[in-house]
């Protein structure tokens, strides 16, 4: 679901924000998209109300990450009566033209695939930001996480 239409309460903007922050901290020169899906009929099926979905758009072809465009899905687990949002995964997908060139996700071995990758330092940057919006969501005593609370 579009980042945008997740923000209901000051927990979870503070989460989203920590989420561009920890992005645009490694990837400066990137413009943040919180509404990446239109509504329409094509995109109905990612109206996922467990994930906050933010784009990330590079104003040039980005030649370390391999593409111009990436689409982040951070897949949550709520718990509304104490308002406590769980990460349970992360999803990046890298776009050229409309055309997806990779995928990466968080679930068993942190891999990437696709048929072109990003550069070896960036898939450890796109890592350690992923490490880190794991750590704001899933360890509320981190040091990371306590700046943006």
């Amino acid at each position: 679901m579009n980042a945008f239409e997740q923000i209901k309460s000051l927990t979870m903007i503070s989460k989203i924000e920590a989420i561009v922050y920890s992005f645009r901290s490694e990837f400066p020169d990137c413009f943040v998209d919180l509404k990446p899906w239109v509504k329409n009929d094509d995109t109905k099926q990612f109206n996922d109300p467990n994930s906050i979905d933010i784009g990330f758009h590079f104003r040039n072809p980005n030649f370390s990450c391999q593409c111009r465009s990436i689409l982040m899905q951070v897949k949550i687990h709520r718990d509304l009566e104490q308002e406590v949002y769980k990460a349970v995964e992360i999803e990046l997908l890298g776009y050229e033209a409309y055309q997806e060139q990779w995928q990466f996700s968080t679930v068993e071995s942190w891999e990437f695939s696709g048929q072109s990758k990003p550069k070896l330092e960036a898939q450890e940057l796109l890592k350690q930001v992923c490490s880190q919006i794991l750590q704001l969501f899933n360890n509320p005593q981190s040091k990371f996480s306590r700046q943006y609370e």
